[in-house]
């Protein structure tokens, strides 16, 4: 297959912020964070390019993320790895001068790059060049030795279509159905997606656990947690909350919430209410279509 990527003339990063992060606006001056699509031999695997740039912090930024049910490939000058859905949140922290260059996988998209169940990888985190050997390694030195990141991104894709993916007749269906348990909050339990799949829950829950590394009730769950992220500074009633999206009570919401983004939902919304910059700049940044 030829690796057909875009010159960097023809690619851009766009600047935007990601749905999952904890407190996203206290970073506004700590770091940039741009992404860029996919070209199109590689749109059925990925989902975008992500790059996370940082200069001259004079104190270290600790940005937490609350995780997606997606696989990311990362390059950083202290880490170079390939991530499987994590379970809990997570953290990175900025010092100085720095930055990460993220591939984003769809949700079923990395199963043809493993060749194997994507739940090998749940939780885990495998270096590029244990997974790819020589050829990971090279990449990652290229890519760290890059100073463009749209042309470092650039040689991401080769490397990847060098892989040669084949595709897989399942890898849409995947993507359509996460995207149907993220978008649509009435799907609060796995038989309703279920129901709207027309599979089984049981070869839903393979199909998921196969492409995803999860199963879908973890899925629905996380994204009903990022929805209650978004909407609980706006001060909703935390029992109404829970009601809409599928929790049995308030508590059951607040433990859920709290184990995953390590503070309750009333301490997480005034940490937001305190850090959330004016309306001008929400309008431009603060998209509902983000979604790392």
């Amino acid at each position: 297959m030829a690796a057909m990527v875009p010159r960097p003339s023809e690619a851009r990063l766009v600047e935007t912020r990601q749905r999952g992060w904890v407190d996203p606006y206290a970073g506004l001056d700590a770091f940039d964070f741009a992404r860029q699509a996919p070209s199109p031999e590689l749109s059925a695997y990925v989902d975008h390019f992500w790059v996370v740039t940082w200069a001259g912090l004079a104190e270290p930024y600790e940005q937490r993320i609350v995780s997606h049910p997606t696989v990311n490939m990362t390059i950083a000058p202290d880490f170079h790895r390939v991530a499987g859905v994590i379970r809990g949140g997570f953290s990175y922290t900025m010092r100085g001068d720095g930055r990460v260059l993220g591939t984003r996988f769809r949700p079923g998209g990395f199963r043809p790059f493993l060749r194997g169940p994507v739940c090998e990888l749940t939780g885990r985190f495998v270096e590029i060049g244990e997974m790819y050997g020589t050829a990971g390694a090279t990449l990652v030195e290229r890519v760290l030795a890059e100073p463009d990141p749209v042309a470092a991104v650039a040689l991401v894709e080769t490397f990847l279509l060098r892989l040669e993916p084949e595709p897989d007749p399942l890898t849409e269906e995947v993507a359509a159905l996460v995207t149907m348990a993220e978008n649509d909050t009435s799907i609060t339990r796995v038989d309703r997606l279920a129901h709207r799949s027309g599979r089984s829950v049981r070869s839903l829950q393979r199909l998921f656990r196969d492409h995803v590394g999860v199963g879908p009730k973890w899925v629905i769950r996380r994204f009903r947690l990022h929805e209650a992220a978004e909407r609980v500074h706006r001060g909703l009633d935390l029992a109404t909350l829970a009601a809409e999206l599928g929790y049995t009570d308030q508590a059951h919401l607040t433990r859920d919430f709290t184990a995953a983004v390590d503070m309750p939902p009333a301490a997480y919304a005034r940490l937001r209410s305190a850090s959330r910059p004016s309306p001008a700049v929400v309008s431009v940044q603060d998209g509902r279509d983000d979604t790392s």
